[in-house]
C-alpha cells in the first residue's frame, strides 16, 4: 500500500538575461555512407508497453482535458514524446517505442555509464589504438595521437562536437570497445529502456543498433541527475587542447581551438533562435537515423523533456524547429492534459511490492487499466560555459533534500534547479 503522498516545492532561480540567437557556422554531420539499410517507413502494429498501454499503441497519443492546446499540426518525426522530467508523466507522444537508429543521442547512454568512473581531471596520453575503428565519415572534435588530455576535455568533444575520437578514447580507458557496449546495454536494462540494443558506443550506423523515444527520454532523465552531465550538455562553447608547439622563446605551449555546441536550441543557428528555458540535452544525425534530438527546458517553475526522431520533412534544422514546437505545447498543456503514460524507473530503485508481493499500481495503470506488474515510474546527477552570447547551465550540485532521504512517495526524480546564466566574453 503506498504511503500519503508529499509535496516538495523546488525553488527555481532565474535570472532576467534576454535569450539571444547565435548563429553559428555548422559542424560536420556525423554521417555513414554505407548505412545498413533504412528501417521501415511504418510502426509495428505491436510495440513495448513499458510505461503504459498506451505508449504502446501506434499513432498519436494524448488526452486533452478542458481547456488543453492541440498538438501542433506540422509534426512530421517517425517518432516523438513530451514528458514532465520531474513527476515522469508522459503529456504525449507519437510511436512513442518505435526501435529506429538513434544516431548520436546514444551517447547520452554512454556519457550516464562511463562518466562517473573517471574523475574530471584524470589526464590520459592517446594511443593509435584509442582511435582505431572510427567510422568513416564520423563527427570529430579533433583528439591527435600521443598529446595528453583531461577526462573533463574529453567530455566536452563528446558533447559540444559529438566526437566520436572522444568517445572511442573514454571507451578505451574503460576497458574497451566490447567491454562498453557491454556496459552501456546493461545500464539500458538497468534504466528498462528495453527497446535499446547498443553496438557502438557512438551511436554510428551499425545493424541492428536501435532505441527509441522513450528509452533516449529515460538516458536523459537519469543523465541529468549527474552534475557533470548537466555541465557538458549545457555548455555553449568551450577552449580545446590542440597541438603543442614551441613558441618564440622556445619553449613548448599547448595551443587551444573553440569548440561550439552542435545543439540549435542551446547555441542557435540562422533559422532556429535560442529556446528560452532550453539547459541540454543531445543531438545526432545518421545516413541512416536522420536527424535525433533529446533536449530539455525549464520555464515558469516545470521542466520538460522532448525527443524527436528522424522528422519527414527535409528542411534544414527540422529536428529543432519540430523540437521547439513540441516544447512550445507542452508548456501550454502541462497540467491541463491527462498523461498517457510515465516514464519508468530503474530496476534498482522499483517500490517494494505490495502484501500480495505484486509491485504497487502507478497512475497510468488506473488510467489505462494495465497490469500493475509493469514498471513503474521514476528517479536515477555540469557548471560551465563560456564564449559570446547566451549560455544556459544548470547549477550543480544541489539536489532537493527528502526527509529522511528518500524519493518523494509519488514518485518524484529530484532535478537540481536551473539557472539560466549568460556567459562572459573570453
Amino acid at each position: 500500500m503506498s504511503a500519503p503522498k508529499k509535496t516538495v516545492r523546488r525553488s527555481l532561480l532565474v535570472a532576467s538575461a534576454t535569450l539571444l540567437s547565435v548563429s553559428l557556422a555548422a559542424p560536420a554531420a556525423l554521417a555513414a555512407p554505407k548505412p545498413s539499410g533504412s528501417p521501415s517507413a511504418t510502426p509495428p502494429a505491436h510495440m513495448s508497453t513499458v510505461g503504459g498501454t498506451r505508449l504502446g499503441r501506434a499513432g498519436t497519443q494524448v488526452d486533452l482535458a478542458g481547456g488543453a492546446p492541440v498538438l501542433p499540426k506540422d509534426l512530421t518525426a517517425r517518432s516523438w514524446i513530451v514528458a514532465d522530467a520531474e513527476s515522469g508523466e508522459v503529456l504525449a507522444a507519437h510511436n512513442a517505442h518505435w526501435r529506429l537508429p538513434p544516431a548520436s543521442t546514444l551517447k547520452m547512454l554512454f556519457a550516464d555509464t562511463v562518466l562517473p568512473r573517471f574523475p574530471k581531471t584524470t589526464e590520459h596520453k592517446v594511443l593509435h589504438a584509442d582511435l582505431a575503428g572510427i567510422g568513416a565519415g564520423s563527427s570529430m572534435v579533433g583528439i591527435k595521437e600521443n598529446q595528453t588530455y583531461t577526462v573533463h576535455d574529453l567530455w566536452l568533444g563528446v558533447f559540444l562536437r559529438s566526437g566520436n575520437d572522444a568517445v572511442h578514447t573514454l571507451a578505451q580507458m574503460n576497458g574497451g570497445i566490447r567491454q562498453t557496449v557491454k556496459d552501456m546495454q546493461a545500464h539500458a536494462e538497468e534504466l528498462q529502456a528495453l527497446d535499446t540494443h547498443v553496438v557502438t558506443p557512438d551511436g554510428y550506423d551499425a545493424r541492428r543498433q536501435v532505441s527509441s523515444a522513450y528509452d533516449l527520454t529515460l538516458f536523459a532523465r537519469s543523465g541529468l541527475q549527474k552534475q557533470d552531465f548537466r555541465e557538458y550538455c549545457s555548455t555553449v562553447r568551450a577552449a580545446f587542447p590542440g597541438g603543442t608547439k614551441k613558441n618564440k622563446k622556445g619553449k613548448k605551449v599547448r595551443e587551444t581551438f573553440e569548440i561550439q555546441n552542435t545543439n540549435r536550441l542551446l547555441s542557435g543557428d540562422s533559422d532556429v533562435p535560442v529556446y528560452r528555458g532550453i539547459a541540454g540535452v543531445k543531438n545526432g544525425n545518421t545516413t541512416n537515423a536522420g536527424a535525433t534530438f533529446t533536449g530539455v527546458a525549464e520555464r515558469g517553475g516545470k521542466v520538460l523533456l522532448v525527443t524527436v526522431m528522424n522528422p519527414e520533412k527535409n528542411e534544414h534544422n527540422e529536428v529543432y524547429k519540430e523540437s521547439a514546437r513540441l516544447f512550445d505545447w507542452g508548456f501550454q498543456a502541462v497540467g491541463k492534459v491527462r498523461p498517457v503514460g510515465e516514464l519508468v524507473r530503474p530496476r534498482s530503485a522499483s517500490p517494494s511490492p505490495d502484501a500480495s508481493g505484486r509491485p504497487s499500481a502507478t497512475p497510468a495503470d488506473a488510467q489505462t487499466g494495465g497490469s500493475s506488474s509493469k514498471p513503474v515510474v521514476g528517479a536515477a546527477s555540469a557548471g560551465g560555459s563560456s564564449g559570446v552570447g547566451i549560455a544556459l547551465a544548470i547549477a550543480g550540485g544541489l539536489l532537493v533534500l527528502l526527509a529522511g532521504g528518500v524519493f518523494l512517495v509519488n514518485r518524484r526524480w529530484p532535478l537540481p534547479d536551473l539557472v539560466r546564466r549568460p556567459s562572459s566574453r573570453q
